[in-house]
């Protein structure tokens, strides 16, 4: 069945972002599944048939989509949706030089702020604790937490990480993040003694900082990519030490960005460092987190809230 022109023009786009804008894969999976939902639930067939009235029967589609699960889609998951039609639409505009609908009048929903999942002192620290050092999976999901924490890198960035990138004399790590964006995080005492505890227990000479099946890998060949520990492991691991710490809150590795973040802003940190050190391309992103950590609210409400 041949494609239709709208689908073929989706393919185009997404070669121009692999090879023009040397997006992630993750990325282009990511645009390719939300692209594919415009395609099955728009309607539209060409980029050219775009309008108001299609724009709009694709955004009540929207909000009757059921995931397979059967959840509809939260206001943020949308949102993302009507921002990849949005770059989709800029595209055929500016680099085929069509006359596509205008894609700064497709309009995102409304949403409220963002509500940040942060841990208690307490809590970090019985997650940051629980597991058994005494094992080399224990020493490896403790460094994983420890990093987490000190450095608040995303799950991806985390679980691409090599042993080189590691530097212990400086504490420092070069990381890749969204975009290709390549900035510097910083490596705690304790996440540095964690690291060391775990890489100091390994017998191979993989490239990957953190792999499974230890006992295989010792004789298998680098690079060893096939050992290279899942994002779907990683995540698990935090669930996984978070149940055993008794956290009710069930967080995942993004709390622990979160946690970060807010941690370093509480103890006086400016804004535009957490957002170079957190890697947002935009400070209002980072903003999301001045709600939580705003000393000087605190200090008003003591002052003056009745006792």
């Amino acid at each position: 069945m041949a494609q239709s022109n709208l689908a073929q023009a989706i393919e185009r786009y997404l070669t121009f972002l692999q090879a023009e804008e040397n997006k992630s894969p993750l990325t282009i999976a990511t645009y390719r599944q939300s692209l594919n939902l415009l395609l099955a639930l728009s309607g539209v067939t060409d980029p050219l048939l775009f309008s108001k009235q299609s724009i709009r029967v694709y955004k009540s589609a929207l909000h009757t989509y059921r995931t397979r699960q059967g959840q509809e889609l939260s206001v943020r998951t949308k949102n993302h949706h009507l921002t990849v039609l949005r770059a989709f639409l800029r595209y055929m505009l500016q680099e085929e030089e069509l006359d596509v609908y205008p894609p700064d009048r497709v309009q995102r929903f409304k949403e409220e702020q963002r509500k940040v999942k942060v841990l208690f002192a307490e809590e970090l620290e019985r997650l940051l604790t629980a597991a058994d050092t005494e094992t080399k999976i224990g020493r490896r999901d403790s460094a994983i937490l420890h990093l987490f924490f000190s450095t608040g890198l995303r799950l991806a960035e985390l679980k691409s990480l090599n042993r080189h990138d590691l530097n212990f004399s400086t504490r420092e790590i070069s990381v890749r993040g969204k975009r290709g964006k390549v900035r510097v995080v910083f490596i705690s005492d304790r996440a540095a003694q964690a690291l060391r505890s775990y890489l100091d227990a390994r017998m191979d000479h993989l490239d990957p900082l953190f792999i499974r099946n230890h006992d295989l890998a010792r004789n298998a060949m680098p690079p060893g990519e096939e050992f290279r520990l899942s994002r779907i492991s990683i995540y698990n691991a935090v669930k996984k030490y978070a149940r055993l710490a008794g956290i009710v809150s069930n967080p995942s590795p993004h709390t622990l960005r979160h946690s970060f973040a807010t941690d370093l802003l509480r103890n006086g940190a400016d804004l535009r460092s957490v957002q170079e050190m957190l890697g947002h391309k935009d400070l209002s992103t980072t903003q999301i987190y001045t709600h939580v950590t705003n000393p000087q609210l605190k200090e008003v409400h003591k002052k003056y809230h009745g006792k």
